[in-house]
């Protein structure tokens, strides 16, 4: 199966899997680790405001970190280049692919151009090239995608359903001469309401929105590896750890979950409220953990403690940390207030821009 991603002919180079250090000992402090945290109370929310009455639900980083993309206002995703300007009109808009709201974005992890959006009104996953206007490919689906994951070489894509099914799509030719698309792979759906891959890309993680347990599966194959207890009424949230030592889990149960993955024993748990999503950052030395409450949480993965807590415009459905700089994105949509301004859709960033 060919490696060489979808595009024209003048590919940027392919990015190549950074090294993993070795995993520091657990529960030591900053200064034995050699870690120097980066003093985030002095950092302030950059709030950017979308004129329209719909909010942004999805915000995802380029896997170089210099575009940042966001979805869910209209049949658009817009693209902003962060280190030169967060305005709204100096946004790339991709648009004609969609025929309903665009509701989720994934950027290919081995190219800084390449991208899908998901819509589920229109049941559709489209590919894209930052460098193109007009969409690579359509794949329309049976079900109702709700997120999609790559793999770590760029070649699978699994997308989960409304009706809690896991789905793949492989990248792969019809023939010698024929050109790369995307297919539906042959495997039956199994349950599931999220999913990522492992680092390796030999395996997957997999939740439901409705069962206790998180199943680990090797992948292609499926097969059931481990089935570690996590959460009760449900998994929502997943986030591994760029060094490969703790798988993150959030749950209807307002509790994170820090997993060794070395023995699949949870070794600590955060508090919460009624998580959203979750994100590691670069270094894997904090997590980030967007919520109902208008803030995003920071806490330290060493020991789950929290480091501080971010003033948001408004709950956010979602947060992504910057692949190698201090710097999370987030979005939502601000409150109708009586006598005050219409809703708008956000984008914020907090961190170290410069």
């Amino acid at each position: 199966m060919s490696s060489t991603p979808v595009g024209p002919k003048d590919e940027v180079e392919e990015i190549p899997a950074p090294e993993r250090p070795p995993s520091p000992p657990a529960h030591t402090t900053f200064a034995a680790r050699g870690v120097h945290p980066p003093t985030f109370s002095a950092f302030k929310p950059r709030d950017y405001r979308i004129p329209s009455q719909q909010a942004m639900t999805h915000v995802a980083w380029s896997c170089d970190g210099k575009k940042l993309a966001a979805v869910g206002i209209d049949k658009i995703t817009r693209v902003w280049s962060p280190d030169k300007s967060m305005e709204f009109r100096s946004a790339t808009s991709f648009s004609g692919g969609h025929s309903d709201d665009v509701d989720y974005v994934s950027w290919n992890p081995t190219h800084p151009e390449l991208f899908c959006t998901s819509g589920q009104k229109d049941r559709r996953i489209v590919f894209w090239d930052a460098r193109q206007s007009r969409y690579i490919q359509q794949c329309a689906l049976k079900v109702s995608p709700v997120q999609t994951c790559y793999s770590p070489d760029g070649q699978w894509l699994l997308y989960t359903s409304a009706g809690h099914q896991l789905f793949s799509l492989l990248l792969s030719k019809e023939g010698e001469d024929g050109k790369e698309q995307w297919r539906s792979s042959d495997r039956d759906p199994v349950a599931g309401s999220s999913a990522i891959f492992n680092h390796v890309g030999d395996g997957i993680l997999v939740t439901h929105n409705s069962e206790h347990t998180i199943r680990v599966m090797d992948f292609p194959s499926l097969t059931v590896r481990e089935s570690p207890a996590a959460h009760v009424g449900g998994c929502i949230a997943l986030a591994l750890d760029p060094r490969g030592r703790y798988l993150a889990s959030g749950g209807h149960d307002s509790i994170v979950n820090l997993f060794d993955l070395s023995d699949w024993i949870c070794t600590r748990t955060i508090t919460s409220c009624d998580i959203n999503a979750l994100s590691f950052s670069p270094d894997g030395e904090y997590l980030a953990i967007a919520n109902a409450g208008m803030y995003i949480d920071i806490c330290v993965t060493e020991t789950g403690m929290p480091l501080h807590r971010v003033p948001a415009l408004a709950p956010s459905p979602t947060v992504s940390w910057h692949p190698s700089k201090y710097i999370i994105a987030y979005c939502g949509q601000t409150k109708m207030r009586e006598g005050g301004p219409p809703p708008v859709g956000i984008i914020s960033l907090f961190g170290l821009l410069e």
